[in-house]
């Protein structure tokens, strides 16, 4: 499939690097709002049309966007392409609120197009054996878990960490699809949540010593309530100047406890442990995936839609974790328990295109 990419700042790298290798999809037009900027990127990927994103929309070729604007263009970017008659594929998260998010899939279902939306790490090898140890019984029954994304900010090494720290970003909405979608895959939908949240600084200060306002919460703890009946304690904090805790998944079975790294990641490792086990065993990782693959999903979705199945980075779980997200900053505001008003099927597992 002819895949137009609007957004060509930092994530577009490896997507170009991807998409042009994936057996099944081919990078053909780039657009960016510097218009210089989407040039150059092409020269560097061997695309060959760049422009501006009005131009890649009228392109007849393109037959999906791929979105990698900033969170508060994904709508507006996304409803363009989809009123264009292109299926759409975001970055995360999917929208700003979860109204957007649904304005965008009721209108592509309308329009008879498909709306996926990373993150598609889930599809990698490190989530993918995960599942599997679950769905084969290696915990026994999962029945709670716990989650970490602890780091002192993107402003030490982002070249333009303004909107992380604007609606639409925030550790939760930043950092926290990765292992929202994760545990979605693993453990089914969230049915409700409990949070408390905050800011620890009013501003933000780059290496430049600009100053960056900020306007979301930057540390939030969250209580995780799956219709399964596991319950799962997450923390996603960019107050943290260093921590021994690393960035990962832990899911605790009547049985045992399996361990992932970094979700953020496409590979392990993976640890095992069952409850009479004198110690931790890594497990083989069960699929290819494991190396840096984003784009991967992009792929996965163009398969879905040329064999008319259901795609699994799929706009209904992107809209579930933005809904669940949602909820948690509310809950946090409220100081109260929330039901979480949509829900998603676990996607199908994943193993080849």
């Amino acid at each position: 499939m002819r895949i137009g990419v609007v957004g060509c700042g930092k994530i577009s790298g490896i997507y170009f690097k991807n998409l042009n290798n994936l057996p099944n999809t081919q990078v053909v037009r780039c657009a960016d709002l510097d218009v210089e900027r989407a040039k150059a990127v092409a020269a560097e990927h061997g695309v060959p049309a760049a422009g501006t994103v009005e131009e890649l929309l009228a392109d007849d070729t393109v037959e999906l966007v791929v979105n990698l604007t900033i969170p508060v263009a994904h709508v507006e970017v996304g409803l363009a392409a989809v009123r264009a008659g292109k299926h759409v594929y975001a970055e995360k998260p999917l929208a700003l609120t979860a109204a957007d998010g649904r304005l965008l899939i009721e209108e592509a279902a309308q329009a008879g197009v498909r709306v996926g939306s990373a993150p598609d790490t889930f599809l990698g090898a490190g989530v993918q054996t995960v599942r599997a140890l679950l769905d084969e019984g290696a915990i026994g029954t999962p029945l709670s878990g716990a989650v970490f994304m602890l780091s002192p900010g993107h402003e030490r090494w982002h070249p333009a960490p303004d909107f992380y720290y604007q609606p639409g970003g925030g550790p939760l909405f930043d950092m926290g699809p990765y292992y929202l979608t994760a545990l979605v895959n693993l453990l089914g939908p969230v049915a409700a949540v409990s949070a408390v949240a905050g800011s620890g600084f009013p501003t933000r200060r780059t290496p430049a010593g600009r100053e960056i306002p900020v306007s979301v919460p930057t540390h939030v703890n969250a209580v995780l309530e799956f219709a399964g009946g596991a319950t799962v304690t997450a923390v996603f904090s960019f107050d943290v100047p260093a921590s021994t805790i690393p960035h990962g998944i832990e899911l605790y079975g009547s049985t045992g406890t399996v361990v992932l790294d970094d979700p953020n990641h496409f590979g392990g490792p993976v640890l095992l442990r069952g409850r009479d086990d004198a110690g931790w065993r890594e497990e083989p990782l069960r699929t290819p995936w494991s190396a840096d693959s984003r784009g991967l999903g992009v792929a996965e979705m163009v398969a879905a839609i040329s064999s008319g199945r259901d795609h699994r980075a799929s706009g209904a779980l992107a809209f579930h974790v933005l809904d669940v997200m949602e909820t948690i900053h509310v809950a946090a505001e409220r100081g109260v328990r929330l039901p979480v008003g949509s829900t998603a099927s676990r996607p199908a597992p994943f193993a080849a295109l």
